[in-house]
């Protein structure tokens, strides 16, 4: 494995390069490449008559605190967003790395009823508090109400969910909560990549405070 040192760019590389877009004038195989790593939201939903639809997005954040709200981008109109708009409900369930092929499995463009659960082989599990099913083997699951009215961007429409109601097995959880490591995620780099985890490492933001009225002894 290389070392942080081997990953430093050599002064000789510092000039950065000028890149164009595309043929067509689009920038965005480069921004993909750049804005990463993407965390995975994999989005169950039921539609309005009883097929349910499974599929990786990875334009995904989480957008507010108090309440507690996420969103993900659908490019274009898919089943997705169809049916969330049919319901006001979904699902967004972890994407841990032992799952890969799957996840990308769902992500094939089924027509509408077809459900990925059966073609990928998952199995479905009762949510608490929607009508769209958990994903069983993920190990973890938020359930969500849509917020708002989903927001038309370029060719993507950013989709708002209320989280209601919050599952994880318990060998991912740890003493605060979620635990990173156990969860083990995967997500989207640019082109056909993805990626693990990787390193963690933990820092304390530096309160203002303490800069601007430093303790005795203090070297700042």
């Amino acid at each position: 494995m290389d070392t942080m040192t081997d990953r430093t760019p050599h002064a000789k590389d510092q000039t950065k390069q000028e890149l164009t877009p595309n043929t067509s004038g689009s920038w965005a195989s480069i921004v993909k490449s750049l804005v990463i790593p993407r965390p995975i939201a994999w989005i169950s939903t039921r539609s309005a008559s009883g097929v349910d639809n499974l599929s990786p997005h990875s334009y995904f954040t989480m957008v507010s605190s108090d309440p507690a709200i996420i969103q993900f981008v659908s490019t274009g109109v898919k089943d997705t967003l169809r049916n969330v708009l049919e319901t006001r409900e979904f699902v967004v369930n972890h994407t841990p790395m032992e799952l890969f092929e799957k996840i990308n499995a769902t992500g094939t463009d089924y027509p509408p009823e077809i459900s990925e659960f059966d073609a990928a082989g998952l199995t479905r599990e009762p949510s608490r508090t929607v009508a769209a099913p958990r994903v069983a083997e993920s190990p973890a699951s938020m359930e969500c109400v849509l917020h708002g009215e989903p927001l038309g961007v370029g060719n993507g429409y950013v989709v708002f969910g209320e989280v209601r109601h919050v599952a994880v097995r318990p060998h991912a959880l740890g003493e605060r909560g979620p635990d990173a490591r156990r969860l083990d995620p995967i997500a989207r780099l640019g082109h056909d990549e993805w990626a693990g985890l990787g390193d963690i490492r933990s820092i304390r933001r530096i309160p203002y405070d303490s800069i601007k009225h430093p303790v005795d002894g203090d070297p700042t």
